[in-house]
């Protein structure tokens, strides 16, 4: 019989259910903070000081019976000792098996019967589909090269509470549940695992719920494209846009999900900052939750939109957002040419911490803009050197005028050469449509050739030698590519082309390199198209393992049987994931 047994038996059995009680309770607790039975300790006299190592002749005599003392340290002692003893070897376990997230789910007949259930939940022969074209459409994708994988089933929602039912089916039959929204994701995040699963497409919930011109915030459906919204917006003569710009198709709730950006994040910032407000979100549980009140800032609490916010998908859910609005201002467009990428990155830093109005800035390597001259659709005929794109943002022409003024003195500071400034709004789009046409200008280069895009993001400073290192290594192996940046946020993007599978695996390999070279420049695997499939294998290297495990902890307590979108963000293990 051990020592806690012994001494928690002198006690009495109701207090050994207690010891015991405690440790499982509240494991990191130690069982002897739980107060002794009131019996036990006579309180101090009132004006009484309490000093049990004193034997002053001042000690009450009524404080504390030694024996009881005793047997009330042992116990104690010997609770606390059991409790390390016996918890060190399952803290042990949790640390190196806790993190593992679940991958066995229902048989095939369960899937079976979960299809069967959703076709009687949902009568209209719309909504629940098995067709094998829509179940192909929904596992692959023309915007990336990852292994394609159907789901069982397609389900087409048209509310939060078509969500939950799809939601609870899933649970009870073990099935995985993939989101898909505008499907222009670069990173395989909308592929069913092997087993299948339910892909929960949201294109029925596209709708505009409300519009608050006066709080600039609108309140609307996941699918909903940006696009589709800033044309609403201004067909209603509201003078307010959403800022993020991704891919054209993109929607509301991939963009959130995946925590992307586009174009404008020099001057609005990411997915990240304040642009999403709340979100209205089904969880595993079938639970529903929304996220904050529609207030512009908040400190109660948790962010717990931004939980969600790049979770792509893992951990629920999104039926519902308010998102920020920001006011329409007058744009005009320049272009500059630079003797080199480094005097470029140069010149937009002072540029930038200059404070003038800026709200794109865009890298066109010298192969991009040759790019652009062969695909033919340019207004102009382009130097074939490494320019810049500015997209300035004012108030008044005459804001716009100093801004202009301003770029062009700090370029020319820097090399700069040829500077451009649109006459006009047409001129303006026309200006910078070339730049919009990155992926058909970059395929024309390489006639019959396919693209990957790839992006990875390090600190502006970093820029050139991530695009230095990156330009070398593609001309050793013999690899066509364009580069496009968003330099303002060292964010670029390379387009690397290939006509067959041997080029495809050197472009692979290619975008595996260019990834480690970023992550050694204190940067990161993805500056806006998120993990996916496609680059979790990297997030041990970039975040540290001890961060990875902290994601996995929170996906397992809200998602303990990973059945919302497994095999995306989260690396296999700790050990082989930093091994590619």
């Amino acid at each position: 019989m051990s020592r806690t047994y012994r001494s928690a038996m002198l006690l009495g059995t109701s207090r050994l259910t207690a010891l015991k009680g405690s440790a499982t309770r509240f494991p990191g607790v130690i069982a002897s903070t739980r107060r002794a039975p009131t019996p036990l300790l006579c309180p101090p006299p009132l004006g009484s000081r309490w000093n049990s190592s004193s034997t002053s002749q001042g000690q009450p005599k009524s404080i504390l019976n030694a024996p009881l003392a005793f047997i009330l340290g042992s116990a104690l002692s010997g609770a606390a000792a059991y409790y390390y003893a016996n918890s060190s070897k399952d803290a042990l376990s949790v640390s190196t098996t806790s993190t593992e997230l679940n991958n066995e789910y229902g048989s095939p007949e369960d899937f079976k019967k979960a299809i069967e259930e959703l076709k009687t939940l949902f009568a209209d022969e719309d909504t629940v589909t098995t067709d094998p074209d829509y179940l192909a459409e929904h596992g692959m994708s023309d915007n990336d090269y990852h292994i394609s994988s159907s789901p069982s089933v397609v389900v087409y929602p048209a509310s939060t509470e078509d969500v939950v039912k799809i939601v609870k089916v899933a649970g009870k039959y073990k099935m995985p549940v993939i989101p898909y929204s505008g499907a222009t994701s670069l990173e395989g995040h909308f592929r069913a695992p092997s087993v299948g699963g339910i892909c929960v497409d949201m294109s029925k919930m596209d709708k505009i719920i409300e519009i608050h011109e006066a709080d600039s915030d609108v309140v609307c459906q996941p699918g909903l494209r940006w696009m589709d919204l800033n044309e609403t917006l201004k067909k209603k003569g509201i003078p307010l846009f959403f800022p993020l710009d991704p891919a054209p198709g993109a929607t509301i709730g991939g963009m959130l999900s995946t925590g992307c950006s586009g174009t404008n994040a020099v001057r609005y910032g990411t997915a990240k900052a304040e642009w999403f407000l709340n979100a209205t979100v089904v969880l595993p549980s079938g639970e529903v939750i929304k996220t904050r009140s529609r207030a512009r800032k908040s400190s109660a609490g948790f962010d717990v939109t931004k939980l969600f916010i790049g979770a792509e998908g893992t951990l629920g859910i999104v039926t519902e957002v308010t998102i920020r609005l920001a006011p329409v201002l007058p744009t005009n467009v320049a272009v500059v040419q630079f003797p080199n990428v480094r005097k470029a990155t140069e010149a937009v830093i002072e540029i930038v911490n200059s404070g003038v109005g800026i709200q794109c800035v865009e890298l066109c390597d010298n192969d991009f803009m040759r790019a652009t001259n062969v695909y033919g659709l340019s207004t102009r005929k382009w130097p074939e050197k490494d320019s810049l794109f500015f997209k300035l943002q004012g108030p008044t022409p005459r804001a716009l005028q100093e801004t202009a003024d301003i770029v062009k003195q700090i370029t020319s500071k820097y090399g700069g050469t040829g500077f451009s400034l649109a006459r006009n709004d047409k001129e303006a789009a026309d200006l910078w449509t070339d730049r919009k046409n990155a992926l058909y200008s970059s395929l024309a280069i390489l006639p019959g050739a396919r693209g990957w895009s790839t992006d990875v993001c390090v600190p502006p400073s970093r820029l050139p030698e991530l695009v230095y290192g990156t330009k070398e290594d593609l001309a050793q192996n013999g690899i066509v590519s364009t580069i496009v940046g968003h330099v303002g946020d060292g964010n670029f993007h390379a387009l690397l082309l290939f006509r067959n599978d041997e080029e495809l695996e050197k472009a692979r390999a290619a975008v595996h390199r260019m990834i480690e070279r970023a992550i050694a420049l204190d940067g990161t695997c993805t500056g806006e198209h998120g993990v996916g499939m496609g680059k979790r294998e990297y997030l041990v290297e970039e975040l540290g393992e001890g961060t990875v495990d902290l994601m996995k902890t929170i996906k397992k307590t809200i998602d303990p049987y990973n059945l919302f979108n497994p095999g995306k963000l989260y690396p296999d293990t700790s050990s082989t994931a930093s091994k590619h």
